[in-house]
């Protein structure tokens, strides 16, 4: 006897997905007829998957539909969707996503669920296998489950065993009984074992291992220890795993944004708990609502700092919703809430002023209400950087992230505009446009120009600001590409910023004569 197992996982088999997916569309009081799914194997079609009834009428897997079709004319079949079954499958995995986080997808017809420390909100390991099945058969689905030490006799116990609940220590007494296909293996090699007179599980343990692995590789052991539990096989949830969680269950569904609302914010002060406990706060937090039909909506938000507020997480996830309207429709109710923190980060207490509010808080706040609205991404702000090309000057990063979150590699991002420099327009024109322009002199300042077919006598002018580009920024010539740089104000009012690229003269070759652009208007 081994170590019984301190996790538990449950199996889940729906044995007749394929068909239990066509069935879904027939009307509920219709009589279920025989039914096939059939794929192109080897130049000839071949049934693939079957229903009850079809499987009542001797017929079976990897049968030629001609084979079917003689035996029943007016059989119905139809096309294998491999893309459809596993929309159906990442489905129920989405809805078995109320009994626990950990649910991980083992296609093409099954899910493992890992609910260690689940059950007992369920009233037990017996209680929460029927009423999982008990679901999923009043939804369509023809299914089989199993609980166990291991994946591996959770697996096959639910297609090959009887007993739903294996108890904890009595793997080897479930699983040896079972056919050798119930340790997963290839179906050439459990046709080899069973000529060879192996017939069940217990038949492969009782005798010397390496002739097995000799003649069917080391895969076959692979499976009967991980089956055993002398080899750990952890699940791969399709989803992460959150930093903290917590959930509220209805006895009825509750279907009004003011209930639920309220339940986000009892649910966020449990998670702040959680989380102050570890000295962290919450950075993206998900909102999981549970529809009594069985639809799962994900709402999430992000933040620009670590947050652990409870009223304020409630009013985020009110923006939210009021952005969301109608696509998270609550249908009959929602029966299960789940509030979880993905992603934490250390969050220190903070000595504010008695003097006034934390305006630097307030700021964080606002911007977190506009990620929720608009989507953290669409919220930006824009930093400078050192480069004294204008249109490079400023770049724009994510508003809610943190200094220590931008690239270190280029502290250029943290300088500032020096406040003795020339001023410069808040907008710039991109691409900046070409302007006819006339000078008293040839470096001189412009005394007149045209922009958009209008013509405007400059009354004032300062510059220039000669601005060069880095070396990498030369023209296809080679050529620097120097810009003299104006302030000018017409005598209508309209203050503009234009440059001269290009300098007169010198010996660069091929000539050419400087340009002028409006690069910006000063408002």
């Amino acid at each position: 006897m081994h170590a019984p197992s301190n996790r538990r996982y449950l199996s889940l088999w729906l044995r007749r997905l394929s068909t239990d997916r066509i069935e879904r569309r027939w009307p509920t009081s219709a009589e279920r007829p025989p039914a096939v799914v059939v794929e192109s194997i080897r130049s000839a079609q071949r049934i693939v998957a079957l229903n009850d009834a079809a499987a009542r009428m001797r017929l079976r897997l990897g049968m030629p539909l001609a084979d079917a079709r003689a035996m029943y004319p007016s059989l119905p079949v139809f096309e294998a969707d491999s893309e459809a079954d596993r929309r159906l499958l990442d489905a129920v995995a989405e809805w078995c996503d109320r009994y626990t986080p950990l649910v991980g997808l083992d296609p093409p017809d099954g899910l493992v669920l890992d609910i260690t420390g689940c059950a007992h909100l369920f009233g037990g390991e017996a209680r929460m296998v029927r009423d999982l099945v008990a679901r999923l058969w009043r939804g369509g689905l023809r299914v089989r489950a199993a609980v166990a030490d291991t994946v591996g006799c959770a697996w096959g116990v639910a297609r090959y065993g009887e007993q739903k609940i294996v108890p904890c220590g009595e793997t080897e007494a479930a699983i040896l009984p079972l056919p050798v296909a119930a340790l997963r293996v290839d179906v050439e090699i459990a046709a080899d074992l069973r000529t060879a007179g192996l017939i069940r599980v217990a038949d492969l343990a009782s005798r010397p291992r390496a002739p097995f692995a000799a003649r069917f590789g080391a895969s076959l052991l692979y499976r009967l220890d991980q089956a055993l539990g002398r080899v750990k096989e952890p699940i791969a949830p399709r989803l992460p795993v959150p930093a903290a969680m917590a959930e509220q269950r209805f006895a009825e569904p509750v279907g009004r944004e003011a209930d639920v609302l309220g339940t986000i914010e009892q649910l966020a002060f449990r998670l702040a708990e959680v989380l102050e406990r570890r000295g962290e706060g919450g950075r993206l937090f998900q909102l999981v609502l549970f529809r009594a039909d069985g639809a799962v909506h994900r709402l999430e938000i992000g933040t620009g700092a670590p947050l652990r507020d409870p009223p304020r997480v409630r009013k985020l996830f009110e923006e939210r919703l009021a952005v969301l309207g109608d696509a998270c429709d609550p249908g009959f109710g929602y029966d299960m809430v789940r509030l979880a923190s993905l992603v934490s980060e250390r969050c220190d207490p903070a000595q504010t002023g008695l003097a006034g509010g934390d305006h630097a808080e307030d700021l964080a706040h606002l911007i977190d209400r506009f990620g929720a609205r608009f989507g953290l991404r669409n919220v930006t702000r824009l930093r400078p950087r050192d480069t004294h090309i204008p249109e490079h000057a400023v770049m724009a990063v994510p508003a809610h992230a943190p200094p220590s979150s931008r690239a270190n590699k280029d502290k250029r991002e943290d300088l500032t505009q020096d406040s003795l420099s020339p001023t410069r327009p808040l907008r710039l024109l991109e691409p900046p446009e070409p302007v006819d322009a006339t000078a008293e002199v040839p470096d001189g300042p412009p005394v007149q120009f045209s922009w958009r077919r209008v013509g405007h006598h400059v009354l004032r002018a300062e510059g220039p600001e000669r601005i060069a580009a880095e070396w990498w920024r030369n023209d296809r010539h080679g050529r620097a590409l120097t810009r003299d740089y104006f302030r000018v104000e017409s005598r209508d009012g309209m203050r503009a910023w234009l440059y001269r690229e290009g300098l007169f003269g010198g010996e660069v070759k091929p000539p050419r004569q400087p340009r002028w652009f409006l690069h910006g208007l000063f408002v």
